[in-house]
């Protein structure tokens, strides 16, 4: 009889907001070519579906995601092999390429989030953990080194100094330690974590999409650019597309009807 299993991602849409989970919780949801392929598809729908605002990413279990899967290295190891580097299949895009031009992004952390299971969140756009959150840059503890742009944005997030100690010393910390360097926005009870991500997802996705796409772009092009003119130029282009937008004319009338707008009646 041939052994159904369970796909390594799941789906499901609440409300305006998309939860995609990491489904491999007998491996503490450690990465894999096909998690990645699933996570790009439900990504890749999510923008494509102008009922979904915003998503988010959890982990099934006990892990957020423990990295790449390194089996076939372990296994390697044992036989006396030379040591592959974990395959990744990246069908469409990397996962930063994707993610920072996607529909805002929460990283739900429920439990360990280590290596790629910690650089993954980096090109989320919110980060929230669950009290139970680990999170580490473990690449050189196991003989390798960063990857998925976060050479770039973990300093980004948490400051040179906070980072330079994350990568080096490979070493775990706790929530509130990721909380007060600012790998993460916030730290609940563990029971109230997906709760707490959808509350802050529905809050964003009631945002006009296009401007809420608009923004995130200014953002990333923005964030590392000293030329502040360059800056303004590139502000000053889409403030004014933005303001001749349907979703602006709206605003307009329920601000003068002393009503919440209706966004997406206009998108």
């Amino acid at each position: 009889m041939a052994t159904i299993t369970e796909p390594q991602t799941l789906f499901e849409k609440i409300g305006r907001v998309g939860v995609i989970t990491l489904n491999r919780p007998e491996r503490l949801n450690a990465w894999s070519g096909e998690m990645n392929a699933g996570v790009q598809e439900h990504v890749s729908a999510c923008n494509a579906d102008p009922a979904i605002g915003a998503i988010v990413i959890t982990g099934a279990g006990r892990g957020f995601s423990s990295g790449a899967d390194l089996r076939a290295r372990s296994q390697a190891a044992e036989g006396g092999q030379p040591a592959p580097a974990p395959q990744r299949a990246e069908p469409l895009e990397s996962i930063p390429q994707l993610f920072t031009r996607s529909k805002p992004l929460i990283a739900a952390v429920n439990g360990a989030a280590v290596g790629l299971g910690l650089t993954m969140t980096l090109s989320c756009d919110v980060r929230i953990a669950s009290e139970l959150a680990r999170f580490s840059a473990r690449f050189v503890r196991i003989g390798f080194t960063p990857e998925l742009a976060s050479s770039f944005l973990l300093p980004q997030i948490v400051g040179l100094g906070n980072a330079m100690e994350l990568i080096m010393s490979g070493k775990i910390i706790d929530a509130e330690h990721a909380f007060r360097i600012g790998l993460v926005s916030k730290v609940v009870p563990h029971e109230k974590l997906m709760e707490e991500a959808l509350a802050v997802a529905e809050e964003i996705a009631f945002n006009p999409t296009q401007q809420l796409r608009w923004a995130k772009q200014l953002v990333y092009a923005n964030v590392v650019n000293s030329d502040i003119r360059a800056v303004q130029l590139a502000e000053s282009v889409i403030f004014s597309t933005a303001s001749q937008s349907p979703a602006a004319r709206e605003a307009a009338r329920a601000f003068l009807e002393k009503r919440e707008p209706k966004f997406h009646d206009v998108d």
